[in-house]
């Protein structure tokens, strides 16, 4: 009989449901090393955060088919380990979202109305009205960056408390703001200028650590009012206490930290600070949900139904990976790169199109790929080849995929459409050689074929003589070598005049963002995207 162990605490009704399908033992207080002696007897295993499930542990879990994990991250497993060993593990990534919405209004309400404040005094033998007099919501403007899963649902309450609302996410379509009636704005700097409450719901990135820095914080309103229930790493602590000592941000609730656990910070002294500790997802309800949520994908995985939040990638047959198992890097760089140049925008649509031979296999693989590139790094929640879809369609944005078996120049060509209202932004690509080296064959509507690597760095300008030196002077003089460039034209119409055109540029080293924004502060140039592609 298929067998499950219960490693940790779970809540019961998602014990209760896995022995409905299975025999389940639950282990109390088991030490890692009677773990280790007995995980080989399993077929499925339940956790939460307290164990590691690491390579040395998966080497003796002989039996082991399946892995869930009670709550969102998966820090604690051995990912690839896992997959290696056809291991499906998989998450509860909707578990705390409620949880955690409800939360960031509980800390909005409370430095509104000064509630802990309030509430220490008079236990300590103070009657303070007129100290603690607070502000009421209505009509207020809550700002909030990040508009996944759970800034949707902060919008949707404070809404009910009739708070004007804007939010920043480009990765979340127009339709998906007026449906909610949020404001969508552009630029977070719009987002600054408005809040009278600025709240934080954004992935913990390198692009995202330290974005409430002081010089965010000097683009805020005065008395703004500063919460955090996301991610510790998001905010500059030493900023947040200067713009509180300087009275710029009137007040700040905190549920994260940069390094935890924490009792000892600068700002717990602060009369106009509300701290807790990362109480975001404690719930019994998250608590329960997250159990039975990863029972539910368990019992997917060893009873062969579909295990809608898997964190690996899914199976597929032999012959179909041997084709298509190459483009998969390919295409997750050219979602990557048609984000990157649609840099600012809101997506309301993600289309792939295959033509070729791969236009003869079943390719949703592929696009799923091409999502993964455009929204990884971008979404408060980890993203998988699983979960993709649904968070695309969750931010209100189209999927569309098309095949053609004819195609001119090439065997196999892919192109990967993003749709930004009236904007078109498409990357196209292919592999070349016995070794399958992706190459970039369009970019920014002018075509290339340009070996890709890890840094890449794409410029667009007025096609006059001298503009390629003046790039590779800035970045020789900022340290930069350049592993190879091309460039791709469109000439006038009529063959006079100056026409525009695009170069793309690879690097031994990312470019800084200034760097590129150096470049484009000469005469003649328009934009220039940077971009990193980690899974080539």
């Amino acid at each position: 009989m298929t067998r499950v162990l219960v490693a940790e605490n779970i809540g019961q009704s998602g014990i209760d449901l896995l022995r409905r399908h299975f025999e389940v033992d639950v282990a109390n207080g088991w030490s890692r090393e009677e773990l280790a002696e007995r995980i080989g007897d399993y077929d499925g295993l339940l956790i939460r955060s307290a164990t590691k499930l690491d390579s040395q542990l998966l080497d003796r879990a002989r039996r082991l088919r399946a892995v869930g994990r009670a709550g969102v991250g998966v820090d604690n497993v051995d990912v690839a380990a896992a997959t290696k060993r056809g291991i499906v593990v998989a998450n509860a990534p909707q578990s705390n979202v409620v949880t955690a919405a409800e939360h960031t209004m509980a800390l909005l309400l409370a430095l509104a109305r000064n509630i802990p404040q309030a509430h220490a005094s008079l236990t300590a033998g103070a009657w303070e009205r007129s100290k603690f007099s607070g502000i009421e919501l209505y009509e207020k403007t809550l700002g909030i960056l990040g508009f996944g899963r759970i800034g949707q649902l902060v919008a949707q309450r404070a809404r009910a408390f009739a708070m004007k609302v804007i939010a920043f996410d480009p990765y979340v379509s127009a339709d998906r703001y007026r449906e909610l009636g949020v404001e969508k704005a552009s630029a977070p700097d719009e987002v600054y200028a408005a809040a009278d409450f600025l709240t934080l719901h954004l992935p913990n990135t390198p692009e995202t650590t330290g974005w409430l820095d002081a010089e965010a914080l000097a683009k805020c309103k005065d008395g703004v009012r500063v919460l955090n229930v996301a991610r510790g790493p998001l905010v500059v602590d030493e900023d947040l206490r200067a713009a509180l000592d300087s009275g710029k941000v009137r007040g700040a609730a905190l549920d994260v930290f940069r390094e935890e656990p924490v009792t000892d910070h600068p700002l717990f002294g602060y009369p106009n600070v509300i701290v807790t500790p990362h109480l975001g997802a404690s719930t019994v309800e998250a608590t329960d949900r997250a159990g039975y949520q990863a029972a539910e994908q368990v019992i997917a995985a060893l009873t062969g139904a579909v295990v809608s939040s898997a964190v690996n990638v899914p199976a597929i047959s032999p012959e179909d990976m041997e084709v298509l198992g190459p483009f998969i890097p390919l295409c997750r760089a050219l979602g990557q790169i048609a984000i990157a140049l649609a840099e600012g925008s809101s997506v309301d649509r993600v289309e792939t199109e295959f033509l070729g031979r791969l236009a003869d296999r079943d390719t949703r693989l592929l696009s799923i790929e091409a999502l993964l590139g455009v929204l990884r790094g971008h979404t408060e929640e980890s993203v998988n080849e699983v979960n993709a879809p649904a968070l695309a369609e969750e931010r209100g944005i189209q999927l569309g995929e098309t095949k053609r078996n004819v195609v001119r120049d090439y065997t196999d060509l892919i192109r990967v459409t993003i749709y930004c209202g009236d904007d078109t932004v498409r990357a196209a690509g292919t592999l070349i050689g016995r070794r399958n080296r992706p190459h970039l064959l369009e970019a920014w509507g002018e075509r290339f074929d340009l070996q890709l690597e890890e840094n890449l760095t794409v410029v667009r300008y007025r096609d006059v003589p001298g503009m390629i030196g003046r790039v590779g002077t800035i970045f020789g003089r900022h340290g930069i070598n350049i592993v190879s460039a091309a460039v791709g034209r469109q000439p006038e119409e009529g063959g006079a005049g100056e026409g525009v055109a695009a170069m793309v540029i690879t690097t031994d080293t990312p470019v800084p963002r200034e760097v590129v924004d150096e470049v484009v502060a000469g005469d003649g140039f328009e934009a220039g995207r940077t971009v990193t592609l980690h899974d080539l």
